[in-house]
């Protein structure tokens, strides 16, 4: 396992952002970018555990189910343990991905949980009308236009979204009962409402294990010599494009460079709205 008086090696991932929400410096938390690395991960040591890091306000639930989907394949595959470790944020997305783990810990000051699901627009109809504009949709399906934000808001179009959340809340729900079975601690109605709490209350719901952080728990594990070896996602973002040299860049991404800054714009906005939920 190891030699020459040097310790074990436990593999780290961080997984790190909003979770399939790109930024202007680095791209959104996916198993698109991931993957490459928990495969690594799981192949880095013989030691029987990866630890994995996770700093999130949630996003995507396709995106944290994926990645999710894929540490626990590898995990049986390899007959590994998985330590997760809470650092500011592991709520929503962030919880999902920390489920994971066969055991879950955060720092004293953590937030965990916002176990729910939710989608917030804006409405404009009232805007245009006052600005003299007419809005021109032309939709194949009586549907396509549903929480169109220039229209007024239609009762069947919120409740189409609302059941497409009680779905994915359900899925939610089901992936933390299962990976968290004979350990919580709190009725349904308390855990699942979207709230969320500091460690110490996440710990007496039995969403968490304890209060600890990657090395000391890994030294209690493993001893003193223990090395902690990070196994870093692929890079990507604003800058990996500017690195980027024009003729390994296609033709669509060479003259759209204005459409992408305002792409990464926006998605800076709604990542940024993502961390003020908690404070950070």
């Amino acid at each position: 396992m190891w030699f020459f008086g040097q310790g074990p090696v436990v593999p780290v991932l961080r997984f790190s952002g909003p979770i399939g929400m790109s930024t202007p410096l680095r791209p959104g938390l996916s198993l698109g970018h991931a993957a490459s690395a928990i495969e690594k991960a799981f192949e880095a040591s013989k030691t029987p555990a990866v630890a994995i890091v996770i700093n999130s306000p949630g996003g995507s639930a396709v995106q944290s189910s994926l990645i999710f989907h894929r540490v626990r394949q590898l995990a049986e595959e390899n007959k590994k343990k998985v330590y997760v470790f809470c650092e500011d944020v592991a709520a929503s997305g962030g919880y999902y991905l920390a489920v994971a783990g066969d055991e879950i810990y955060a720092d004293a000051s953590s937030i965990v949980g916002s176990i729910g699901v939710i989608f917030s627009g804006f409405g404009f109809d009232k805007a245009i009308e006052k600005l003299g504009i007419e809005r021109r949709v032309y939709t194949a399906g009586t549907a396509k236009d549903s929480l169109d934000p220039f229209r007024p808001e239609r009762p069947e179009d919120v409740e189409r979204i609302k059941a497409v959340q009680r779905d994915v809340h359900d899925v939610f729900i089901g992936v933390v009962k299962e990976r968290r079975a004979g350990r919580l601690a709190a009725a349904d109605n308390e855990l699942f409402t979207g709230a969320f709490w500091s460690a110490p209350k996440a710990l007496e719901y039995g969403l968490i294990d304890g209060i600890s952080d990657v090395r000391t728990k890994m030294r209690e594990l493993f001893g003193e010599k223990v090395r902690l070896k990070v196994v870093p996602l692929e890079k990507g973002g604003l800058l990996s494009r500017l690195r980027r040299s024009p003729s390994a860049a296609g033709y669509e991404e060479l003259t759209r460079p204005r459409l992408a800054f305002a792409e990464d714009l926006i998605s800076a906005v709604e990542a940024r709205a993502l961390w003020s939920r908690f404070g950070l």
